[in-house]
């Protein structure tokens, strides 16, 4: 793999983004995890002169009629973009007061920002597997991928959509069940799919089973409607329960157990439920495993309240504890049903 690498002055820079010639590909990027701080840090980095690490671009699309050009920013979105912030004086950017704008620079030193140089990395053409597995490898900032951002990565298509769009729901926004950072580093898409691979197939140890799915369902995920139909009506019978805030059911790993458990009593088991009567248990049920202290003796709470709570607190996102967990929330949505506690 041949690349040059060349020096572009920051002003050629923006004035390419600003023309649409260099273009932040989505899905090639993470999402921006850049914290108010790093942005700050980073512009002084510039503004004092000192260097920072090159910017990966690749050839994108040519327009053979026009003969002009795009350029894709395979690695160095959040530098570029803060860059861009700041120059624009963009209202999301918030400066410290050691920081002025740009506009209260003075001459020269509004020169000597837009005349800084940058270390661009061209990588050419390339196909897009190779651009991906360069955009997999790189880590130049903080932030390691994870592996839904990994996932995104080589995955943007049916699949992983429909898990932006169930994480998008306003029954996780008006609950404040993800934090921003979470959605900032997909994780509230990661937890949809879980959810929706789990609903499908069964528990499985934390992420261990969405490569498969976002591969296999990648050009068209012909369950959508169904699939879609199914979580909807599990998240409007939870929602319909108007569990207090302060309700342990907005864990990740309880809301985790119990939309997978809801949707296996109403469309696998096909049983009906009792909203109030539901309700009641369920949180009866929280409350009593709030109380649950593992320290003392077993005698002092119920047994399926400790296995629960233990499956809750140890290794949670374990094959072994989502079924404890999921088993034993079974026998609260539906009294005549004995968990099966035994696992393979």
């Amino acid at each position: 793999m041949k690349t040059s690498a060349t020096n572009r002055k920051i002003r050629i820079l923006l004035t390419s983004i600003q023309n649409g010639e260099l273009v932040p590909k989505p899905y090639f990027q993470r999402r921006l995890v850049w914290s108010n701080k790093h942005k700050l840090a980073f512009i002084k980095t510039v503004l004092q002169g000192y260097p920072f690490p090159e910017v990966y671009v690749a050839a994108g699309e040519v327009n053979n009629e026009t003969g002009v050009g795009t350029e894709w920013l395979v690695d160095g979105q959040q530098r570029i973009s803060t860059l861009f912030q700041y120059f624009k004086g963009a209202e999301e950017l918030k400066l410290d007061r050691n920081t002025r704008p740009y506009r209260e620079l003075g001459e020269d030193e509004k020169r000597d920002f837009l005349e800084y140089e940058v270390v661009i990395r061209d990588l050419g053409r390339m196909s897009i597997e190779d651009i991906l597995e360069v955009f997999k490898r790189i880590n130049s900032t903080n932030y390691a991928l994870n592996p839904m951002e990994i996932h995104n990565a080589r995955y943007d298509g049916d699949f992983k959509e429909f898990g932006d769009r169930l994480a998008s729901m306003p029954f996780f926004e008006n609950n404040r069940f993800f934090k921003n950072t979470e959605i900032k580093r997909m994780g509230d898409t990661r937890f949809c799919l879980t959810v929706v691979v789990s609903m499908m197939s069964g528990y499985f140890n934390r992420d261990e089973q969405l490569e498969k799915y976002l591969e296999r369902y990648n050009e068209e995920f012909d369950e959508r409607g169904k699939i879609e139909s199914e979580f909807n009506a599990t998240v409007e019978f939870i929602s319909d329960c108007k569990f207090p805030n302060t309700s342990r059911v907005w864990n990740k790993g309880d809301l985790f157990s119990l939309l997978v458990e809801v949707h296996r009593a109403l469309f696998k088991r096909k049983i009906s439920l009792n909203l109030i009567e539901t309700r009641n248990r369920l949180n009866d049920f929280y409350a009593a495993i709030d109380k649950v202290d593992l320290t003392k003796d077993v005698s002092e709470s119920d047994e399926y309240d400790r296995i629960y709570a233990r499956a809750a607190l140890q290794a949670s996102n374990d094959r072994g504890s989502r079924v404890r967990r999921g088993e034993i929330i079974q026998s609260k949505l539906d009294l005549e049903y004995a968990p099966q506690l035994k696992i393979d």
